[in-house]
């Protein structure tokens, strides 16, 4: 199946970023010569995407002026977060009404990612989706291919891909990679206000409908100013 539609989050503060985004936001912040948000709008142009809803709250200005320069050939609409910032969950739910699609991408802009030959991984969670078993479709990516990312890893997955949490374990193979292929099933009966994903996540697993698929490229993890450098010279490597 093709999916035309994703949301791209990119509403916040950027304070682990710092000093680089004291005067701009962090996806405006550049690495290898490209914004972090058109390194997500160049994969979701390869995957077929045409629409795409981005939330802003920090700066956002600056986030408007840059879209206005791909809107030739990507159709946007902003879901506004200035008055109140609503974390990843709150966000997709006031975004939701302005997303047609189902399923839809949503779009993390604060992490660059590479193919393995032969795959794209955005197209690869549209082939794999199968709506009568699914409420989201997380892409994952192996621990030792998740550069620069701190973590203990995420998730494991069980025979059917389903997503199991690392919950007391020390460590899981999987990091989530920041996108996913979600339902709108997924945001029924959610909170009000700002809350996390998590939250859905948990409902969804407690479900069965939570699934995972592994990425076969490279990630990195831009988290801080300190993991540019590193992400530039692996992405040199790889052309």
């Amino acid at each position: 199946m093709k999916v035309d539609s994703a949301m791209i989050m990119a509403a916040g503060l950027g304070t682990r970023m710092r000093p680089l985004t004291e005067n701009k936001p962090k996806p405006l912040v550049e690495v290898a010569g490209k914004t972090l948000l058109d390194h997500v709008l160049d994969k979701a142009r390869d995957a077929g995407i045409s629409n795409v809803v981005v939330n802003v709250h920090y700066l956002p200005e600056q986030v408007e002026a840059h879209l206005s320069m791909h809107a030739a050939d990507l159709n946007f609409t902003i879901s506004d977060e200035r008055d109140l910032l609503m974390e990843t969950g709150g966000g997709l739910v006031k975004a939701e009404s302005l997303i047609a699609a189902e399923p839809f991408y949503c779009l993390n802009s604060d992490a660059i990612w590479t193919e393995a030959a032969e795959q794209d991984s955005l197209k690869c969670l549209a082939q794999t989706w199968d709506g009568d078993r699914m409420d989201g479709l997380l892409l994952i990516v192996p621990r030792e291919r998740a550069f620069q990312h701190p973590g203990k890893g995420d998730f494991s997955l069980d025979a059917d891909n389903r997503l199991v949490r690392r919950g007391q374990r020390d460590s899981a193979p999987y990091v989530y990679t920041g996108n996913q292929l979600i339902s709108h099933r997924l945001l029924q009966a959610a909170p009000s206000g700002p809350f996390s994903t998590n939250i859905l996540w948990d409902r969804a697993i407690a479900e069965g409908r939570l699934f995972g698929l592994v990425h076969e490229g490279d990630w990195f993890d831009i988290g801080s100013p300190h993991a540019i450098a590193p992400t530039e010279a692996a992405l040199a490597v790889h052309g």
